[in-house]
């Protein structure tokens, strides 16, 4: 806790740097609540106005003119006549575009011989992506406090092959300021948990009883000096031990490196800077960089699920080589920004470039 209390009251808001300075995050949420009324922290669903005036005033139209798009924006223009209720069948005289555009679509389709299906990978980002968003609890515990902080983790891939020494995808999750350090890393999924031990040649049918993450429990963050260490079974280890005696054997200039509990700190006790590249270790020498881009006040349209939570939002599909719209070789994409940049709204290739689906190498380890 000395960190917190040493660190400055609040960051930068914008910063020309590649990160911020240090600032306690639990100040921040603090900071922000003081600063701001009930309506700005409530996590209630807003209601919308139905008056024209209150639209009129908002769009700066007349009345009559908000009246009227107010009645062709409806909802209600939505839905379909009594003879439309068939979703299989589509009239000719339909009143929807949409529903002639589709029309036309499956017409080509049947003439073509064409059967569009959607990716897995792309099923699954969509999902990943659109599945939490709004999405409020059915146990009334679960619901996210009001002004609760919300960080975004980016969390790298580890680096154990020459290709990707210097370009390393990653996952974004989502945090909340009040949860312990413990969550996160239970939530963080790597190959190198799921390894199997053991020597089977004269039993090659007996199942496994245990993977690598049962068996070395052990692992560890470092944020701003301090190592937290996952103590929370008999068979953990200090992993960062021999680091601080490494680092106090001589005067290497890290200064006075601490140790202390990860399940005893939560995200709002730390002392962070947004955008530095901070460790977590586990399995030994397994490393994964841990980046906060991001730190604000949840909002009603987020997640509101406390359940769902570490929650993951983002995970690399595609890797690129030699490719002219990338800024790095090589370059690593989610489905959808993979997509968006390469390909026109026919699907149609952009530029030139190499692309492969994403396979974490800690597979090969």
């Amino acid at each position: 806790m000395a960190a917190v209390e040493a660190a400055g009251p609040a960051p930068d808001y914008e910063v020309a740097e590649l990160y911020t300075r240090v600032f306690p995050v639990g100040a921040i949420g603090r900071h922000w609540r003081q600063q701001l009324g009930p309506p700005d922290l409530s996590l209630a669903v807003e209601e919308e106005d139905e008056g024209d005036a209150a639209v009129a005033a908002d769009l700066g139209c007349a009345a009559e003119t908000a009246a009227e798009l107010r009645a062709v924006c409806s909802l209600d223009t939505l839905i379909p006549s009594d003879k439309e209720k068939d979703p299989d069948v589509i009239s000719e005289d339909s009143s929807l575009l949409t529903l002639r555009i589709r029309k036309k679509a499956l017409e080509r389709r049947e003439e073509k011989i064409i059967v569009d299906r959607a990716c897995r990978q792309e099923t699954l980002t969509y999902e990943m992506e659109s599945y939490a968003v709004g999405k409020r609890p059915e146990n009334p515990t679960d619901l996210v406090e009001e002004g609760e902080l919300l960080l975004t983790l980016n969390l790298f891939y580890p680096v154990i092959v020459q290709k990707h020494k210097e370009h390393k995808p990653y996952q974004t999750v989502l945090v909340l300021g009040s949860q312990k350090l413990t969550e996160l890393r239970d939530s963080i999924s790597c190959v190198s948990d799921l390894q199997i031990g053991g020597e089977f040649s004269s039993q090659p049918d007996q199942a496994p009883e245990h993977i690598s993450k049962d068996l070395f429990k052990s692992a560890f963050f470092y944020f701003e000096g301090i190592f937290y260490n996952d103590k929370r079974y008999p068979e953990c280890r200090d992993l960062s031990r021999t680091i601080i005696e490494w680092s106090e054997s001589y005067d290497r200039g890290y200064g006075n490196l601490q140790s202390a509990k990860m399940e005893d700190y939560t995200f709002n006790d730390l002392s962070l800077k947004i955008g530095f590249p901070y460790l977590y270790c586990h399995q030994g020498n397994c490393e994964h960089i841990v980046i906060i881009t991001d730190i604000r006040l949840i909002h009603h349209d987020d997640c509101l699920d406390r359940s769902l939570y570490p929650l993951l939002i983002k995970k690399h599909w595609w890797v690129t080589n030699e490719d002219s719209l990338a800024p790095e070789d090589p370059c690593f994409f989610c489905d959808a920004c993979f997509r968006m940049l390469h390909y026109d709204a026919e699907g149609n290739k952009l530029g030139e470039f190499l692309s492969y689906p994403y396979v974490d190498p800690g597979i090969f380890n």
